[in-house]
This record gives C-alpha cells, sequence and structure tokens, in this order.
C-alpha cells in the first residue's frame, strides 16, 4: 500500500482506527481499506449504524450552536476525530467569530491532518494526547496557549464515551476536566447505547465486532448518561434520545428517534 504523505510513518495502515472508520462514514478522504473494510462489515451487521453516526454529528452541530447562543467562546473538542465538513470551529464562527477552539485526539491520523487543514489558523490549537488524563490535556501547552481557564470554556464529549469502558472510570475523567473549570462552563457529550429490549437489529454482533477489531464498545443506557453530569446543570430539555436534544428540523429527528440507539445532553457549570 502506497503511504500517502498525510500519513505519519508511525501508523500501521493495515489496522483500523476509530477516528479513521468515522472519517469515512461521514465521507471523508483520509482513511485507508482496513478502516473502510470494518466500517462496511458494521454497517452490514447493524444497518442503521451511518445513520446513528449521522445524527451524532447533527447533535455536535445543534449543541455548539446552542453554547455559542448563550455566551461560550472556547471549546475543547476531546475525540475529536479528523476534520470533516460542519466541525466544532466553523459551526461555532458562524454565531461567534472570535470563538476559539482546542481539538484533541489520540490517533496520529487525525492529529497530522488536523495541523495540516488548520496550521494557519490562529483560533485554533490541535493537541495529541489521551483524554483519559484531564491534568495532562488542561496543562499542555496547546489548551494554555490558547483557551483561558479562568473563563468559561466548553468541553465537548461527542460519541467518546462508549469506547471508555467502566473499568477506565469516565466518571471520574469527565470530574477531572470539571473541577479544573469555572463556572459557567459546559459539558456537552453523546453516548452509543440501548435500554434493555430496545437494542436495533445487529447491536450485538457490532460490538462484538468492534471488540475485536479496534475496541471494546461500552453501551450505557439513559439512567447511566445522566450521571455523567454530576456537578452540572442540565440544560432543557435534559439528558434525551440524541435526535431528541433540540432538534431543528424533521431530518434531525430521523425515522425512530424514540428508540434511537444513544442518549446526549448538555450541562452548564454553575457557581
Amino acid at each position: 500500500m502506497v503511504r500517502p504523505d498525510w500519513a505519519p510513518n508511525e501508523i500501521d495502515l493495515e489496522r483500523p482506527s476509530i477516528a479513521r472508520v468515522y472519517d469515512y462514514w461521514l465521507g471523508g478522504a483520509h482513511n485507508f481499506a482496513a478502516d473502510r473494510t470494518l466500517a462496511n462489515q458494521a454497517l452490514g451487521i447493524m444497518p442503521s449504524l451511518k445513520s446513528a453516526i449521522l445524527m451524532n454529528r447533527a447533535f455536535l452541530r445543534r449543541a455548539v450552536r446552542h453554547l455559542a447562543a448563550a455566551g461560550v467562546r472556547q471549546f475543547l473538542d476531546l475525540g475529536s476525530g479528523i476534520p470533516t465538513v460542519g466541525n466544532v470551529h466553523e459551526v461555532a464562527r458562524q454565531a461567534a467569530p472570535d470563538s476559539k477552539v482546542v481539538y484533541v485526539d489520540l490517533d496520529p491520523v487525525a492529529v497530522a491532518h488536523s495541523r495540516l487543514m488548520l496550521a494557519n489558523d490562529n483560533q485554533v490549537a490541535v493537541l495529541q494526547a489521551d483524554i483519559r488524563d484531564p491534568e495532562t490535556v488542561l496543562g499542555s501547552s496547546e489548551v494554555r496557549g490558547l483557551l483561558d481557564l479562568g473563563e468559561p470554556v466548553a468541553v465537548l464529549m461527542v460519541a467518546l464515551l462508549h469506547f471508555v469502558p467502566d473499568s477506565q472510570n469516565p466518571a471520574g475523567i469527565i470530574a477531572g476536566y470539571r473541577d479544573r473549570l469555572v463556572a459557567g462552563s459546559h459539558l456537552a457529550l453523546s453516548q452509543l447505547g440501548a435500554e434493555p429490549g430496545e437494542e436495533p437489529e445487529g447491536w450485538q454482533r457490532y460490538r462484538d465486532l468492534y471488540a475485536a477489531s479496534v475496541t471494546p464498545l461500552s453501551s450505557r443506557g439513559h439512567t447511566e448518561v445522566t450521571a455523567f453530569f454530576d456537578g452540572f446543570d442540565l440544560v432543557d430539555p435534559g439528558v434525551t434520545r440524541i435526535p431528541l436534544w433540540r432538534p431543528e428540523s424533521p431530518e434531525d429527528l430521523g425515522p425512530d428517534a424514540a428508540r434511537f440507539p444513544g442518549f446526549a445532553g448538555v450541562g452548564r457549570l454553575s457557581a
């Protein structure tokens, strides 16, 4: 396989990556055969998966617009993936041109391409780091050089936490960011998951495929996702199925929003 010039030498082109699989599903061009193979296998097992990914992306846009309208001008996008159309800085600047964004991802392709794409943008920074280490992320030169942690920051964890198992204490990770931010900061997150008896076609086979190929996927329901907002005041309508969080059009809802396999919410950190 010919290695493209945007792909760092240290990555294994034969091993699929979560970030590059998402890039493929979102119509991006920064993915390899192994990523496309896994993506298509997953779609064959769970046909509704691509719709779920697009619904997550739509939630990201709605949440960022809400946050910008609420006066937030600083965004920390954790597990940001590979830049595609409709990224956080593009959406935020439509409402607030002075918005600043730090993208954080562990995948070297996501980081390398983000840096290449955003090299001339002084309102955006890209950090390669493990989001499970809040102290390192918030103490990095990328974050400290662009964001003022003495002012409100919106932490975005969209389609991220289902890749963090309970054994790695996702609630503790969130608290690690929450406890270092000031009042008026926000948390926006979405999480794939199904309540018992509401699993979509192929749900368990899809989880098995990811566990064998990339990383286990942790499914969580409404109660578990709501618990992630400990210390935050939930913004209306609270934690809902992802399409039901402030839909703006019929396309945001999809065919069966009330049974959508995933939950989302936005919370504000009070004094």
